[in-house]
């Protein structure tokens, strides 16, 4: 639709070059959006909360201190792959890192969940908006002179999203291994449950949920089917799975509040500050 206007006259003589939307090939609209709401009021909460995640996940991270409290292991520590790991009564504590691994063993399994959330869909369309204005919200131009998409370093990195999908799903099964010995005391007997195991089946049920909802999963469910009723098994699934990834935002919020939760709650039980009560 023409709009009877000079793309170049229109644009903000002082604003200097053409840039973004302001373009010569396209539409000449001489204010920035036509939007009335608060449109900035969605990526500015997106970003204050991924920014107090980023903010309490590195404190925690770089603590290398109360994440175990038996039979409770922080989901951020575990598996715990150093040998400076705290002993842990028949959890995920594998040695694979010697002595000469001197920082946090959390910095070394935190990179898989990390990589999988950073190039996770809905994550990226979250922090590309609140932290780059890329675009800052729908119908609104963004403020950048140019936009190449994910075709060159650093973002073209996010295709590997699929291949950490599969550390994720190894991750989660081992978060899964810490949730069932929730159910032992503090002395390794079996038959107990605290409020920690709780909190723990809450996270890995949401954490499940969040990784079965991604794209990556529904495509290696159903991808490449062609006649979906010579595949019901495969079918089936696929619809499970695309149920889920319709609340894949939902389930991305929900998880990474969970897992500072289990982390959190891990820190103070394993400090002193809270006893974990004990419901049998």
């Amino acid at each position: 639709m023409a709009t009877g206007t000079d793309p170049e006259a229109t644009a903000d003589p002082e604003a200097g070059a053409a840039r973004g939307v302001h373009h010569p090939s396209r539409a000449a609209i001489p204010v920035r959006h036509l939007r009335a709401d608060r449109w900035w009021l969605s990526p500015a909460v997106t970003a204050a909360g991924l920014f107090a995640f980023v903010v309490y996940s590195t404190w925690r991270a770089f603590a290398n201190a109360d994440y175990y409290a038996a039979p409770y292991v922080s989901p951020f520590y575990s598996p715990c792959l150093a040998e400076n790991c705290v002993p842990m009564r028949d959890g995920a504590d594998w040695e694979l890192f010697g002595s000469w691994w001197g920082l946090s063993p959390a910095l070394l399994i935190l990179i898989f969940p990390l990589g999988f959330r950073l190039t996770c869909y809905y994550y990226r369309k979250a922090y590309y908006r609140g932290f780059w204005a890329s675009p800052p919200a729908c119908a609104v131009a963004e403020p950048h002179k140019k936009y190449t998409g994910e075709t060159r370093f650093p973002l073209v990195l996010q295709n590997i999203h699929r291949y950490f999908f599969y550390f994720a799903v190894i991750v989660a099964g081992i978060l899964t291994y810490d949730a069932v010995l929730g159910f032992r005391d503090e002395n390794g007997a079996w038959g107990h449950m605290g409020l920690g195991t709780l909190v723990f089946l809450v996270n890995i049920a949401l954490i499940w949920a969040y990784t079965l909802s991604c794209h990556s999963c529904r495509h290696i469910v159903g991808g490449r089917i062609r006649t979906f009723s010579k595949h019901p098994v495969r079918y089936r699934m696929w619809g499970w799975v695309s149920a889920l990834n319709a609340r894949h935002m939902l389930l991305a919020w929900a998880s990474l509040i969970s897992v500072a939760v289990a982390d959190f709650y891990v820190y103070l039980v394993a400090s002193g500050a809270f006893d974990d009560p004990r419901f049998f």
